[in-house]
């Protein structure tokens, strides 16, 4: 990082202050990038070609990445104020923000998407090296400088030309404070008031624990949002840049080109005096789906905030907490663009609405006793809101999904708080040593007694409901397993039981199982485990699993084209439905797992994506390694524009996953 940009900080307080204003920073940047990605056009019947459609498509994963990332920017500040045994921070101004709030060069307000919008997202990641003019609109009028003052106790504001160089500042302080006080007493905190990828399936997110991943920290934030010190071309700015070019080029072709819905700039629910800046949402319709939407944007902020409790909280409340804050972000998401699809007044044509992102004014965290009660009734209350809302406005999945967020919310309270005075950290059960796990036969199977068959040496299993037709046992071991036959069709008794075992165990949806009669060991848990993309093809997972609560030991292959009628398992539908996903997704960044084996929970949402839970090595086909991971949700739906991962696409599409 560069030593010449200064930043003056005495003590940990400024600190402190440094890094709650970059909270707000990167809370406000996630916001702007929101609320532009929400008002992109998304059919043809928009007024866009089927091209123009295909580009807006890229732009909005591209965006998307790129608010994720930020949300990971803004964990990693809370994660830092943490370590110096601060709360964490989730509080912002509204928008839109007065001039003098954050230096004069940083202007943002809530705007849809058009050439001048990513302009100024162009300016915001710009690396401190390049000089780029801001969008037109957003650049301050008055170009004033801080007053910074270095000899108060009281902290006071720093000024900054960039967030590089905002984050340049916060290096050289920390730097600083650990060689005057000691790298021990400077970091203080402790890692269960901290996010990390076991809670938050955000790639990159990790404990700071002393100066080393404070600045690993710093440096990925820098990287990620500039490019710098090298170009990279996954960079905020990098790709900034490739949209506003791709966006001129479509332009320049059909210059009548929009490629959004005309969202106002800075909507607003309340009543303001007379100000220019801001547009006053009075469409009734619009008025309460804009309300709708900042309360579930708050509700997820205090459930996150509540994860981050200085007092450590039992690991699978802070988890169940982690969970309910990720799909309030994800019904968020629909509230959102359902805004941008209402007038915003009757007295102005051709302008719609947009959230407004207002926030309550409390962020400090719950009693803890009480926290997920508390959530949980707020959640039933704006579920109630919700179906009354759906009449008027289509939201799919969001009155369902509050619903079953108020009564995950009432169980961990139920689970966890009541017995915080007597048991104040419950620990999950332990795993169980492998001598104690279920015996192979408790491994479900059709009940039909030609699928089970025994030799001297081994019991072998067919579960005809889990089959997807490999067939690497009937080519493996063709007079064992004998095709197209009426009546007993395996032999165990024609091989040897060493064969059988490994055809057992190369069987992917865990159809063929054993149990050995020789005293020989049975199937052992896997030391890593493993999801596997097959191309167009399910998911074929080998760990320790635990489905829907249930044992699945050790193998199955689970649907992710959407149409099985034996979810969540594969059933082969995805052939006849001409499915295509590819199996070599690009590689996420993601660091070494300090275990990588033990239980594998796999719960399939109710409508919804697969939430994975548990040390992961999600891989390609050819074996490479996609993400390293302890929780993520897979798309199972087939739609989703990330695959495999979860892009909300289910609650657009109206997916179900009854059978």
């Amino acid at each position: 990082m560069n030593s010449e940009l200064n930043i003056a900080v005495n003590d940990r307080e400024e600190l402190i202050y440094l890094l709650t204003e970059a909270a707000e920073f990167e809370h406000v940047v996630m916001c702007t990038y929101l609320y532009a990605q929400w008002s992109l056009k998304r059919h043809e019947s928009e007024g866009i070609s089927k091209a123009e459609k295909d580009a807006i498509d890229g732009w909005r994963a591209s965006i998307r990445t790129v608010a994720l990332e930020e949300m990971l920017h803004l964990a990693l500040v809370n994660n830092l104020l943490a370590a110096f045994g601060a709360a964490p921070h989730f509080s912002r101004p509204d928008f839109p923000i007065r001039q003098g709030y954050f230096p004069s060069d940083l202007d943002f307000h809530l705007a849809p998407f058009n050439e001048q919008t990513i302009q100024h997202f162009v300016f915001i990641e710009h690396p401190e090296d390049i000089e780029v003019k801001d969008g037109e609109g957003f650049a301050h009028e008055s170009h004033y400088q801080r007053v910074v003052c270095t000899d108060l106790l009281t902290p006071t504001a720093r000024d900054y030309g960039t967030q590089g160089h905002l984050y340049h500042g916060i290096a050289q302080a920390i730097r600083r404070l650990a060689r005057e006080l000691g790298e021990e007493r400077l970091f203080v905190g402790h890692g269960e008031a901290q996010l990390s990828s076991a809670e938050f399936p955000l790639p990159g997110l990790f404990e700071v624990t002393g100066v080393e991943t404070a600045m690993k920290a710093l440096d990925e934030i820098v990287k990620q949002g500039e490019g710098a010190p090298a170009h990279r071309e996954d960079s905020h700015y990098a790709r900034f840049e490739k949209i506003r070019r791709e966006f001129q080029a479509l332009k320049q072709a059909r210059p009548d080109f929009e490629a959004a819905l005309p969202a106002a700039i800075n909507p607003v629910l309340t009543e303001f005096a007379d100000d220019a800046r801001v547009m006053r949402v009075s469409n009734s319709r619009a008025r309460r789906v804009v309300d709708l939407g900042n309360s579930v944007y708050g509700l997820m902020l205090h459930t996150l905030a509540q994860v981050c409790a200085p007092a450590p909280l039992p690991s699978g409340l802070r988890e169940g907490l982690s969970e309910v804050s990720s799909d309030l972000m994800r019904y968020l998401a629909v509230i959102g663009e359902a805004a941008v699809r209402l007038p915003i007044c009757d007295d102005k044509p051709g302008v719609n609405a947009g959230l407004s992102f207002a926030l309550p004014r409390s962020f400090g965290q719950l009693v803890q006793a009480n926290a997920a009660q508390i959530l949980s009734e707020r959640a039933a209350e704006l579920a109630d809101a919700c179906v009354a809302l759906e009449q008027r406005v289509a939201l799919p999945g969001v009155a369902d999904g509050l619903a079953d967020a108020a009564a995950r919310l009432a169980e961990m309270h139920g689970r966890f708080e009541s017995h915080f005075t007597v048991m104040p950290t419950p620990q999950t059960e332990p795993e169980q040593p492998a001598e104690a796990r279920p015996a192979r036969d408790d491994v479900p199977s059709s009940g039909n007694s030609d699928n089970v068959a025994r030799s001297d040496e081994i019991e072998i299993t067919f579960d005809v409901d889990r089959c997807i037709h490999a067939r690497r046992c009937v080519l493996g071991a063709p007079a064992v397993f004998l095709a197209n036959v009426q009546g007993p069709w395996l032999h165990p008794e024609t091989d040897s039981v060493e064969h059988l075992v490994h055809i057992a165990q190369s069987c992917p949806s865990g159809a063929i199982t054993y149990r050995r009669l020789d005293g020989g060991p049975d199937e052992a848990a896997p030391q890593v485990n493993t999801v596997e993309l097959r191309q167009n093809g399910p998911y074929a997972a080998h760990a320790t699993l635990q489905i829907d609560g249930q044992p699945c030991l050790y193998r199955a292959t689970l649907c992710r084209c959407g149409k099985s009628k034996n979810k969540p398992f594969c059933d082969n539908s995805h052939i006849e439905a001409n499915f295509e996903a590819t199996g070599e997704p690009r590689t996420v960044p993601s660091e070494p797992l300090a275990e990588r084996g033990g239980e594998l929970h796999v719960t399939p949402v109710r409508n919804g994506p697969l939430k994975i839970r548990g040390p992961l090595e999600l891989t390609s086909g050819t074996g490479r390694t996609v993400i390293r991971t302890q929780y993520t949700k897979l798309c199972r739906c087939g739609g989703s524009a990330n695959k495999p991962f979860c892009d909300d696409t289910h609650l657009r599409i109206g997916f179900r996953s009854d059978k």
